[in-house]
């Protein structure tokens, strides 16, 4: 079977790539072309045909990658073409129209790729969170694990699991034969050395998975204190509903912003206090759940909401900045001891000391992502895979020092 697809985005623009892949593609690329089809590798101006009525398509530029030298290890060949709507419905429809040839199914040409080994299952994984990455840091993640360091420490971990797992199994395939010591003190320091790196790595705080997925932060207080017109002035547009009604915000907000390199999604929430009525009790509800499960929450009061009851406890001090807003209607009103835990006090309204809230809230950002360069998990499935390694090497540890080697191997 031979597939195509857009590679480029969908819409207008100057140039729009089209690839087809397959073992029949160089004949069905030549049959659409003004002439043979060009060299291996030698970008060459084409005229396109469309075959059934002989009139010209596009003039664009055509080049061939002979398998297995390929992106999918097949042959395939790209058809850089200008990026109108009409020129690319009208390539893909006649390509649709030549026997086993087909629309690709999203992301399958790198699914060929690792099918052929081409890549790895990593690289493949680097490859989608590339084409996703939205900010620096998330770029230069998916750049660090395509480049195959994640891949060569995994690939040293499991030469150094099978070494010893084959010097274990030759203790059980000869028990009588009186095998070296130093084989069995070799054991014992490989597999603690192995086992004690992927703690290490595992104790990362989850930091590639926030660098991929977003770092959450979470704006909580109660009613009419400032939340949304927080959520505005840091995402600087008009992002959710600003009015002096307590109770407008019912539902969350998010937004997905920059934050000099750094991924963040931004929550507003509906104001925490006793609910008027069932909808605004399950926007409590909701609040309270994404205060729980935020990386960062923004702990927003005035001088009119200074009770911390409900939605504030010393689980969540760790990871909490209080803020007080409305500084222009005075802070005689707070006690001491809110003065105590040293809130940054703001204006909103009058724009007063808002930026050191956006800089302290930076500066945690920067104390939790001060490490990416040694990251390795990015996704909660190779963290899962990894604490298993783990709990089972040390199984296999416990095992081994009890010389119950049939089960430790």
């Amino acid at each position: 079977m031979n597939i195509y697809a857009l590679s480029t985005g969908p819409g207008i623009s100057g140039i729009a790539v089209i690839r087809v892949s397959g073992p029949q593609s160089k004949e069905i690329v030549a049959s659409i072309i003004n002439g043979n089809l060009p060299k291996e590798r030698i970008a060459t101006l084409k005229k396109i045909i469309n075959p059934k009525t002989g009139q010209l398509v596009d003039e664009g530029i055509v080049i061939w990658f002979k398998g297995p030298n390929s992106y999918t290890g097949e042959d395939m060949v790209e058809l850089q073409v200008h990026g109108s709507k009409a020129v690319i419905n009208e390539i893909q429809n006649i390509l649709s129209e030549f026997d086993k040839c087909r629309l690709a199914e999203p992301g399958e040409f790198t699914k060929l790729a690792f099918q052929n080994n081409k890549i790895n299952l990593l690289k493949a994984e680097s490859i989608g969170d590339l084409i996703a990455a939205e900010t620096e840091l998330q770029k230069q993640q998916a750049l660090r694990i395509m480049s195959g360091n994640s891949s060569k420490k995994f690939n040293s971990w499991r030469d150094g699991l099978i070494e010893i797992l084959a010097e274990v199994e030759s203790k059980i395939d000869f028990p009588d034969e009186d095998l070296s010591k130093e084989i069995s003190k070799s054991v014992k320091i490989n597999s603690q050395k192995i086992r004690d790196e992927i703690k290490k790595v595992l104790d990362d705080e989850k930091t590639g998975e926030l660098i991929r997925e977003g770092f959450k932060i979470a704006i909580i207080g109660p009613p009419n204190v400032g939340k949304s017109s927080l959520l505005n002035y840091i995402s600087k547009r008009e992002a959710a509903i600003v009015s002096e009604k307590a109770g407008t915000t019912r539902d969350i907000i998010e937004i997905h912003i920059d934050m000099e390199g750094i991924p963040v999604i931004l929550s507003d929430t509906a104001g925490i206090r006793e609910a008027a009525d069932e909808i605004e009790a399950k926007g409590v509800k909701l609040a309270l759940r994404k205060a729980e499960n935020a990386d960062l929450n923004i702990i927003l009061l005035d001088p009119k909401n200074v009770d911390f009851k409900g939605f504030f406890n010393e689980k969540m001090a760790d990871k909490s900045i209080i803020a007080f807003n409305k500084a222009d209607l005075g802070i005689k009103n707070l006690k001491e001891k809110y003065l105590n835990i040293k809130p940054i006090i703001i204006s909103i309204k009058e724009d007063e000391n808002v930026d050191y809230l956006i800089k302290e809230i930076k500066l945690k950002l920067k104390k939790q992502f001060l490490k990416t360069e040694n990251i390795l998990i990015t996704r909660s499935r190779h963290r899962q895979h990894l604490n298993e390694c783990y709990i089972h090497l040390n199984n296999f540890i416990e095992k081994k020092n009890n010389e119950d080697y049939d089960k430790a191997a």
